[in-house]
């Protein structure tokens, strides 16, 4: 076992929270009978103690002959389960919090708050209430992350029509089909990936943009992938960018010229397919006589925690005079803090990045994610004065392997 304070910290604490969450159950169980006390206390027990042995266990196992994919559902659900025991555990903070003040106040002022008894006309106490919405709301969570893993290959198409008083006439009725966030190394069933990839070509754009993130960081994780990424065609052609996990700073390497070969590598796969990489670079398209420009950055971020790679200064010189221009940048961030700040002539922008974190509510009227906290524009269409942006909420999938209510998105956008 790894002998550190942190490991056995959080040995202690998944104990701490067993015990805690038990509690709950126990107080669930009062009017039960005998037999189904018996029964779900053994469930308890024997999912939460597999859970901490697997944990304990991790250290002296072979990780490397699992399965990438088995090897990211252990580490999900291990967590999956702590974290719904820590949301049960702050539903039964408020109620001993609550019972807290009751009994100070009963000493202070002499009267009696001894036990919750159920009351004629009363169906339930607040203790047992707060048990039960506890134990249902860490269940739906751990329920949900179950659920999400048969969602990480069901493709959503969205279709999303933008309007442009100065979009030039040509250009009228453009098709264009946005993917983002591939993360070639999260995958484990090519089939369900090529299902995602005649879902595009079902859709017969005339123009193909990949906003970043091919790879987890290793440019190996696309070569039982190239083959059908190489299908995408489209008559204006196949653009992308890179996104900052395309650089390979999250992976260990045994000196900086394996890092430099391996982004070459990654650089070497977008042309191998057929794609245009655009590095801070930017193309002119032409349709009968009128023009619209194309401009892709790599990686920039507001972000403190994510890099700048890209220099949209360089890959707007030249275009300063195109009617029409439309950004591939990956992170969202940076529509705020430099391309509406300094580029009000950029009219539209494609993202990527957040993935909508795989994991919230969208509903006509009501969107949330965690995500949200962090990133203003997350997910979908924006529009501020003149200027729009669109976040793709990926294509594939990062850590957590799955999907809950934010589904992969084939993004359809039609100009008009």
């Amino acid at each position: 076992m790894r002998n550190t304070p942190f490991w056995f910290v959080i040995i202690g604490l998944m104990l701490v929270l067993d015990f805690y969450v038990f509690q709950a159950i126990k107080v669930v169980n009062q009017a039960a009978s005998e037999k189904v006390r018996t029964i779900s206390n053994i469930i308890y027990w024997v999912l939460s103690v597999s859970a901490l042995l697997l944990f304990i266990a991790l250290p002296y196992l072979n990780l490397d002959s699992i399965s990438k994919g088995l090897r990211t559902v252990i580490f999900v659900m291990i967590a999956s389960v702590f974290f719904a025991k820590i949301l049960v555990s702050l539903f039964l903070m408020i109620d001993d919090v609550r019972r807290g003040f009751q009994w100070v106040a009963g000493k202070l002022f002499f009267y009696n708050t001894e036990g919750e008894q159920m009351q004629e006309g009363q169906t339930i106490n607040r203790s047992v209430f707060l048990s039960w919405l506890g134990l249902v709301t860490g269940g739906g969570l751990l329920g949900s992350l179950v659920y999400g893993f048969s969602n990480k290959y069901d493709y959503r198409v969205r279709k999303v029509p933008i309007s442009f008083s100065n979009l030039p006439q040509a250009f009228r009725g453009l098709k264009i089909v946005q993917i983002s966030d591939v993360h070639s190394g999260s995958f484990h069933n090519k089939s369900a990936v090529q299902r995602g990839i005649e879902k595009i070509l079902k859709l017969q754009p005339d123009l193909i943009l990949f906003t970043g993130d091919l790879v987890n960081g290793r440019a190996e994780e696309m070569a039982n992938y190239k083959d059908i990424f190489s299908l995408l065609k489209a008559p204006l052609g196949v653009y992308s960018i890179l996104g900052n996990h395309d650089y390979g700073d999250y992976e260990t390497w045994s000196s900086k010229e394996q890092k430099v070969q391996n982004l070459e590598h990654v650089k070497a796969i977008h042309s191998e397919m057929g794609w245009r990489l655009l590095l801070n670079e930017h193309v002119v398209l032409e349709k009968n006589s009128e023009r619209m420009a194309l401009i892709g950055v790599e990686n920039w971020s507001a972000k403190a925690n994510f890099p700048k790679y890209g220099r949209l200064e360089h890959a707007y010189s030249g275009a300063e005079e195109i009617p029409f221009k439309l950004l591939m940048s990956h992170d969202p961030s940076h529509w705020d803090a430099e391309v509406r700040t300094k580029y009000p002539d950029i009219d539209l922008m494609l993202a990527g990045h957040t993935h909508g974190m795989q994991f919230g509510v969208e509903l006509p009227w009501f969107r949330w994610s965690p995500v949200q906290y962090v990133y203003r524009q997350w997910a979908g269409l924006y529009e501020e004065g003149r200027q729009k942006l669109y976040v793709n909420r990926g294509f594939g999938f990062l850590g957590y392997p799955g999907r809950v209510g934010i589904l992969p998105e084939i993004t359809l956008i039609e100009l008009s």
